[in-house]
């Protein structure tokens, strides 16, 4: 859907739009009452949410201001093909030829989010979608023994990742990763392939990367086990002894527990001077609730530390109110849709931001972080129909930095986490350089989730295969890994 400009007199006799010169006292008193349950304008409280919840992300780069005349950039010409890889950063995916009705995202056939009834897919960082009981040998889920020495203080993680959820709802969220867990799996003759790759002079790489992209999550932490068990060693300080560079990195994220690995992602991002706030955007604006409960306790458990107070004292504003909400993992997942509360929503959107002058952002918090994602996507709609400019142009309007970049990472999961990765991975690899350390999470953190679909999105917006350009981005080990894991 493109709009051609704007009209020269007034707006568009949109219902629910405000009268020229009455924007102050619209909408008319009692025209919007709010459903019961509403909390107050002034506040109130939540009721907790269901546990469970939705999956990555990290912040949209700097937007432009009015869509140019013709149309809104990144949209699809009539007649024509959409220009997808043309599109800038924060300037909306290009629809493709076909693709259903939202302006500027290709829309998956069907989307489900966590919280929906058992055959829905629940999106997670853990094989099967559920968080493990126990890890080898009988540990806890968070032990003391995960030795975090074996994790060094690696280059700070700083992807531009977002998270989308859109698996069609007949299937499970494993069946649409690249990585499934292996037949026949036995953890102590894999142990002992790795150890036999490690011995003597020099190392079989191959062999290495034969075990690890074959590999579930849950069965290289077997494997791990195995191996201190076998040979009184530590398989992750055997491995980093003999690789280097990207290819360790890319191997220790491989073999870090899920919600290890985004617990420790958060405390890197925030050590030491400066802070990421790419990373903090990425994994808490997107995670499920479920998700967030288990990466605030990991953090609280292998750290000492409490995520909530790390944020406060590393952010500020607005900004740290929105992380703040995310910590709370309490987003409403019922997977019905209130279409009323969908018009209310945005009504309130409109009248929070481009109704009035200044921005009240409370408002956007508050609907943001408490909606859930088939609901977004719904007010999204609404705002769309009613205001005659998408949501995602409203928020890049009133609001700027990372903030902003939150509310749009936000807003994306509730469209199509797929496209939404697969335009931080083309990013990661466009231009002079690679993002490594983007492309290294984004690749790990979807391989049994759903890079299948993000590798669909990937070809069908920038006409080219993810491995064709994963294969002419890296080198070596490296690149065999990613591919590997990709798929190619």
């Amino acid at each position: 859907m493109s709009y051609p400009g704007y009209p020269p007199t007034g707006y568009p006799p949109f219902p629910g739009y405000p009268p020229t010169g009455q924007e102050s006292s619209f909408p008319p008193p009692g025209q919007y009452p709010y459903p019961s349950g509403f909390p107050p304008m002034g506040g109130g409280a939540y009721p907790p949410a269901p546990s469970s919840g939705y999956p990555g992300a990290g912040g949209y780069p700097a937007p432009g201001g009015y869509p140019a005349p013709g149309g809104y950039p990144g949209a699809p010409q009539p007649g024509g093909a959409p220009s997808y890889p043309g599109v800038l950063p924060g300037q909306g995916f290009g629809a493709p030829p076909g693709g259903a009705g939202f302006p500027g995202y290709p829309q998956p056939p069907t989307q489900s989010y966590g919280g929906g009834p058992a055959q829905v897919p629940l999106p997670g960082g853990f094989p099967g979608g559920a968080m493990p009981s126990q890890y080898p040998g009988g540990q806890s889920p968070y032990p003391s023994q995960i030795n975090t020495e074996s994790f060094p203080s690696y280059p700070v993680f700083s992807p531009v990742s977002w998270d989308y959820s859109s698996e069609p709802a007949p299937m499970t969220q494993g069946t649409h990763g690249t990585i499934r867990p292996a037949a026949n799996f036995d953890a102590m003759r894999d142990a002992e392939v790795l150890r036999k790759a490690m011995k003597g002079f020099g190392t079989d790489e191959q062999a290495i990367i034969d075990v690890v992209a074959n590999r579930s999550n849950d069965q290289r932490q077997k494997i791990k086990a195995a191996f201190k068990t076998m040979y009184g060693k530590d398989l992750i300080k055997d491995l980093k002894s003999e690789l280097s560079g990207n290819m360790e990195e890319l191997i220790l994220a491989l073999f870090m527990p899920s919600t290890y690995y985004d617990a420790w992602s958060l405390r890197n991002a925030m050590k030491g001077a400066g802070t990421q706030e790419r990373v903090l955007i990425e994994i808490l604006c997107t995670r499920t609730n479920q998700e967030i409960r288990e990466i605030v306790r990991c953090y609280q458990s292998e750290f000492g530390r409490d995520l909530e107070k790390d944020i406060r004292s590393d952010t500020s504003g607005h900004f740290e109110r929105l992380l703040v909400s995310m910590c709370q993992g309490n987003r409403d997942e019922n997977q019905n849709v209130n279409h009323q509360l969908a018009q209310e929503d945005a009504q309130r959107l409109y009248q929070a931001g481009e109704g009035r002058l200044g921005t009240d952002e409370s408002c956007f918090n508050m609907i943001l972080a408490t909606r859930s994602f088939p609901q977004l996507k719904a007010t999204m709609e609404a705002y769309s129909r009613m205001a005659n400019r998408d949501l995602l142009n409203s928020v890049s309007r009133e609001f700027s930095g990372n903030v902003e970049s939150g509310l749009k990472t936000i807003l994306q999961c509730a469209l199509n986490r797929p496209a939404f990765f697969a335009e931080r991975l083309y990013y990661s690899m466009k231009g002079a350089g690679t993002d490594d350390s983007t492309l290294v999470r984004i690749v790990v953190t979807r391989s049994e989730i759903d890079l299948v679909q993000i590798k669909q999105m990937f070809s069908q917006m920038y006409q080219k295969t993810l491995g064709t350009m994963i294969a002419s981005d890296t080198s070596g080990d490296y690149r065999k890994l990613l591919l590997a894991i990709v798929g190619q």
